[in-house]
């Protein structure tokens, strides 16, 4: 099985960065505005031009729409503005909803507007590890079945506050094992993000994952905010996936 790598640059030169040291996805985010923080529609189009000068039909460009509280109706019109630059995933952080109908509600929001511009675009429907510290969302194997339902195309568990704890803080390798599996099981690809760590790469592994999604471990200093996108940390990395790629 081979795993795919999401970087997630703030700025042009990060997206550059992530491209030369061999990511698969390059994931527009503004990490001053949150987990997955939105970034700016320009920033947005400069790393598309820039993923499609290089050339390639397997690098493809993400960008994340927000930790949304349950706003469907600016939910929808934000998709609408990140589809129309043409990316090739709209991420969506499900912060706001506080039960299942809540959740199908504000993704199948997303995802009608998201096929009004663009059949191809894949939603990321992405709940939070650490749900219990934010006592908003839902637990993260709650969110399968709307997103399912909703017509999202990946799942995705990430974490909500960045202090320095990871997705192995909050979750057993049986809990994320279970949840790519019922992932897989209601037909979405599955990633797994939260200040991933090199040295959890193989446990990750060990849980079924098809997208692995880090910042803070490719950054100069290892930090999220302040840090810039290093390519000899992302090359590192994608070496480390491909060791131990099935």
């Amino acid at each position: 099985m081979t795993i795919k790598l999401l970087v997630s640059p703030r700025t042009v030169d990060g997206a550059r960065a992530a491209i030369q040291g061999g990511a698969d996805i390059i994931d527009c985010k503004n990490p001053d505005e949150g987990s997955l923080g939105a970034n700016f529609p320009w920033i947005i189009a400069e790393m598309k031009a820039m993923v499609d000068h290089a050339g390639t039909d397997k690098l493809e460009i993400s960008a994340t729409m927000g930790d949304m509280p349950f706003l469907p109706g600016t939910a929808s019109l934000a998709a609408t503005g990140i589809a129309s630059i043409g990316v090739d995933y709209i991420k969506i952080g499900v912060h706001g909803p506080r039960d299942q109908h809540q959740a199908r509600s504000l993704l199948a929001a997303v995802v009608k507007a998201t096929r009004d511009v663009n059949d191809d675009i894949k939603i990321v429907a992405a709940g939070y590890a650490d749900q219990s510290r934010i006592n908003t969302s839902l637990p993260p194997m709650m969110l399968i079945e709307p997103a399912s339902e909703a017509g999202c195309d990946v799942v995705m568990v990430d974490t909500s506050i960045k202090d320095g704890k990871s997705l192995l803080d909050f979750m057993t390798l049986e809990e994320m094992a279970a949840f790519c599996d019922a992932g897989v099981d209601g037909g979405m690809e599955v990633a797994l993000a939260g200040k991933v760590k090199i040295e959890h790469v193989p446990t990750l592994k060990r849980t079924g994952v098809g997208i692995i999604g880090v910042r803070s471990a490719v950054c100069t200093g290892h930090d999220r905010v302040a840090g810039t996108i290093d390519s000899t940390l992302v090359a590192k990395l994608k070496a480390m996936l491909s060791t131990i790629t099935d």
